[in-house]
């Protein structure tokens, strides 16, 4: 398993750094969990193929627009915790998608909310962003209140079609 060596983003326990081609053992590991896969896909988990194809677009996604949904690992003991990041939402107007999808075995521990902070002012810091779109699974509560937490404001609900239904979803802009 791939080492989380040159991080370029760190928060109080968490290191980020992109991922890699081998890295396809972490990448299953957490995409392919059954209860990751159920606020992502109506289809419950996706197989091997559908998450190798999952890890090149995040990879095609860093070199096209310099983030990615970035992998997360613990600073003390280097263990793989998920991932949190960006994709294209709508990149003409400076807006990226936020998301984050952690291992069940770090829910409730505060590392979303921690992960969140330190991807939202290095999207608006350093990647100069103008605002983060948002969703959650309606039935995911506890995203709805970190989503909250974080500053996103609800806006609407939209279609995400990986699940089928209408996601609540949220902006949070950057601050003038």
């Amino acid at each position: 398993m791939p080492e989380p060596t040159r991080t370029f983003l760190a928060s109080d326990r968490l290191g980020w750094r992109r991922w890699h081609t081998d890295d396809l053992p972490l990448a299953v590991s957490l995409w392919g969990d059954a209860q990751v896969a159920r606020f992502i896909h109506a289809d419950g988990a996706p197989d091997a193929a559908a998450i190798a194809a999952r890890l090149a677009r995040e990879i095609d996604t860093q070199r096209t627009h310099g983030y990615q949904y970035w992998p997360l690992f613990l600073r003390e003991g280097d263990a793989f915790v998920g991932c949190c990041g960006l994709r294209p939402y709508r990149p003409e107007a400076g807006i990226a998608e936020w998301g984050v999808h952690l291992q069940p075995a770090y829910w409730r521990r505060g590392l979303a909310e921690e992960a969140g902070r330190a991807t939202i002012a290095y999207a608006f810091d350093v990647l100069g962003l103008q605002a983060l779109f948002a969703g959650h699974h309606p039935h995911n509560d506890a995203s709805r209140r970190m989503l909250e937490k974080l500053g996103f404001r609800y806006t609407h609900a939209e279609l995400y079609p990986p699940t089928g239904l209408q996601h609540p979803s949220y902006l949070l802009a950057r601050a003038p």
